[in-house]
């Protein structure tokens, strides 16, 4: 019988040899690119798969990279199986690469943090999983369970990965991804991302030249630039965060909208249209000033963030990220922010991703759930979050961890970290799960 005690052991005695594992996978630069042969997300996220799959195999384990979209390790040789699904993909360091203070495509330590692109997002918890479950193995563990380890290569693009594996594999009968925050996430909301937009009449436009940022649906824009014909600029600044988290962040849009306003140095109904952007967006990160200001008992208030600002020809569009609560539908969303549009506006849906709810009382939750109390003391009550991972394509996988109650805004930012003693927990509390499941 392997006890807690053994499983803290065997992690203390192999933690530098981890960290050089993870070191090489951190290494691989593997965001979304251009597709190529047997590669169709790009040649850096196939790099991931096989070199995770040659580990598996160095482990002593089944591997396999399916559609060249996936790969999985497995233990055990039932057709059934339980799953643990993590992604190997990362988003890219940002335009401002002289925001980070350490190489983003490497490894970094410094004090108690580890830093990089995808230490926790989703790189370092997805390793720690594999090296957790090849510590059992050595420990001498055999689950009576099938296990499989999927890695994917598209979950920061839209999870296209998850298709190409169904097509030839049959999914899990239960499993997590470890891309949220503990404890067990039985629910994730709805997503629905809009473009609103606004058309003027070409004079009205014609002062402004471009807008220039580094904007994208996964964050709130840091850095604005309005250039106008007559050689000015104004430049907002911000503090970016996740788009799931705009309250930890300032908003660089509505900074623009704030001192265009301001310094009235735009008018008619351009000036109009930047002055509802500052009443109706700025600092109203729940809904309140689009008419929707919705909430429910399981998932909370909806969350809210204008995302990008852009000029097409004689139209300005604005693009806005809303989570909504579980209980509500996205045409109810459509349908209030329709009454509380400018004038001259049109709403068109960019991004529709359903939210997503299981049991959070079923046996194999219960199991995570007791792990995750025993492993920390705290409060093991599943909950449900504002994020999107693999359990919403995934059939049957729930979202365990690997963030703690409190951390939040980490991933998807400059500086990127993760406590290493919190990823050495993560890895103690999924040797735990893979045994109890193993043993199911």
């Amino acid at each position: 019988m392997i006890s807690e005690k053994d499983i803290q052991q065997a992690i203390e005695n192999s933690k530098a040899q981890f960290l050089g594992t993870l070191r090489q996978i951190m290494q691989i630069k593997s965001t979304k690119s251009e597709p190529a042969k047997d590669s169709p997300f790009g040649l850096g996220s196939k790099e991931a798969l096989v070199a995770v799959e040659k580990l598996g195999e160095e482990y002593g384990f089944e591997s396999k990279i399916v559609n060249n979209a996936m790969t999985y390790i497995q233990w055990g040789r039932q057709d059934d199986y339980f799953a643990v699904v993590d992604h190997l993909d990362v988003v890219p360091a940002g335009k401002d690469i002289e925001a980070w203070e350490y190489n983003p495509w490497d490894l970094s330590q410094d004090g108690n943090k580890l830093y990089g692109r995808g230490i926790l997002d989703n790189k370092g918890p997805a390793i720690a999983t594999l090296w957790g479950m090849k510590l059992l193995k050595d420990l001498g563990f055999q689950p009576k369970n099938t296990i499989r380890l999927i890695y994917g290569s598209d979950e920061e693009s839209g999870s296209h990965d998850v298709p190409l594996y169904l097509e030839q594999e049959k999914p899990p009968i239960f499993g997590w991804t470890a891309d949220c925050k503990y404890p067990v996430v039985y629910g994730e909301r709805g997503i629905v991302n809009y473009t609103i937009h606004t058309k003027f009449d070409k004079e009205d436009l014609v002062k402004i030249k471009k807008i220039i940022g580094d904007m994208a649906m996964d964050h709130v824009p840091d850095k604005i630039t309005l250039e106008l014909n007559a050689g000015l600029e104004i430049t907002a600044h911000g503090k970016r965060s996740p788009s799931n988290a705009p309250e930890l962040g300032k908003n660089a849009i509505t900074q623009l909208a704030k001192k265009i306003v301001g310094h009235e140095v735009l008018s008619g109904d351009v000036l109009s249209y930047f002055k509802w952007i500052k009443d109706s967006l700025a600092d109203k990160h729940f809904g309140q000033g689009l008419g929707i200001e919705f909430s429910d008992e399981d998932s909370g208030k909806l969350i809210m963030t204008p995302t990008s600002l852009s000029k097409d020809g004689n139209e300005l569009l604005l693009d806005i990220a809303i989570r909504y609560p579980v209980s509500y539908s996205e045409e109810d969303v459509t349908q209030g922010i329709k009454k509380h549009l400018p004038t001259k506006s049109k709403l068109t849906i960019s991004r529709s991703i359903s939210s997503v709810m299981h049991n959070k009382n079923s046996k194999y939750i219960k199991m995570l759930s007791d792990v995750y109390s025993a492993c920390t003391k705290l409060d093991s009550t599943p909950v449900t979050t504002t994020g999107a991972t693999y359990a919403r394509v995934m059939p049957n996988i729930i979202a365990f961890g690997p963030s703690f109650p409190g951390q939040k805004g980490i991933a998807h930012k400059e500086n990127e970290w993760m406590n290493i003693d919190d990823l050495f927990l993560n890895m103690k509390i999924y040797m735990m799960a893979l045994m109890k499941l193993g043993n199911a």
